[in-house]
C-alpha cells in the first residue's frame, strides 16, 4: 500500500490505521437536489463524521417545491416519486442534521449549492441551522487541491462506491481528504 493510502475497509473502520485516519478526518456533507438555481431544492442529505460514521436520508419535498430537473435526476438517480414516497418530512431532517451536528464545522466541496439547500431546508422547517457549514478549500492547501479529484477517484474504487449518492459522496470526499492530507 502506498504512504497515506487508505484501505478499502476504512468505510466502516475495520482497519486500525484507516480508524485512526478516518477519526483524523473531517465531517463532510453532501446534498443532492432537485435540480441547479432557482427554484431547487433538497432530496437528499448525508453525512459522514470524524470516524466513518455517517447518516443518510431522502427528504420529502414540500407542496411548493415543484422544480424538477431530469438532468440532475438522471445523475443521482432518485426520481421524485421515490423522495414524496420515501423521504423525511423537513423539520425531521434539520432536526436529525440538529442533533448529530450542532457545534460542528462541516465541510463540503459545492458549498454555495449545498448552503442554500439547506438554508431553504432549515427556512422551511422554522429552524436556525446549529452547525457551521465550510466549503472544502479551507482543509487543503493548493497542492492538496490538486491531487483531490484523483483521491476521490480513488475512493470510489477502495470503498466501491458506484452510485452518485449524498451518503457516498459524503465519504468518499471524507477518505479523498484524508488521503491527500498524509500524503
Amino acid at each position: 500500500m502506498k504512504p497515506g493510502a487508505l484501505p478499502a475497509a476504512s468505510a466502516s473502520g475495520g482497519a486500525p490505521e484507516a480508524t485512526v485516519a478516518l477519526a483524523q478526518g473531517p465531517c463532510i456533507i453532501d446534498v443532492e437536489a432537485s435540480g441547479f438555481g432557482a427554484g431547487s431544492y433538497p432530496i437528499e442529505v448525508g453525512f459522514v463524521l470524524p470516524g466513518g460514521r455517517g447518516q443518510c436520508t431522502l427528504i420529502c419535498p414540500e407542496p411548493e417545491w415543484t422544480h424538477w430537473d431530469d438532468g440532475a435526476a438522471q445523475l443521482h438517480g432518485i426520481t421524485r416519486d421515490a423522495a414524496l414516497q420515501h423521504g423525511q418530512p423537513v423539520a425531521e431532517v434539520a432536526r436529525m442534521l440538529n442533533q448529530a451536528l450542532t457545534g460542528r464545522t462541516v465541510y463540503t466541496d459545492a458549498w454555495s449549492h449545498d448552503y442554500s439547500w439547506l438554508n431553504l431546508l432549515f427556512e422551511t422547517a422554522g429552524l436556525t441551522q446549529r452547525f457551521k457549514l465550510e466549503h472544502l478549500r479551507a482543509l487543503l492547501d493548493d497542492a492538496q487541491l490538486e491531487r483531490l479529484d484523483q483521491a476521490k477517484r480513488e475512493a470510489r474504487v477502495a470503498l466501491q462506491v458506484q452510485r452518485h449518492r449524498a451518503s457516498g459522496d459524503a465519504r468518499v470526499l471524507q477518505w479523498a481528504v484524508v488521503k491527500v492530507r498524509n500524503g
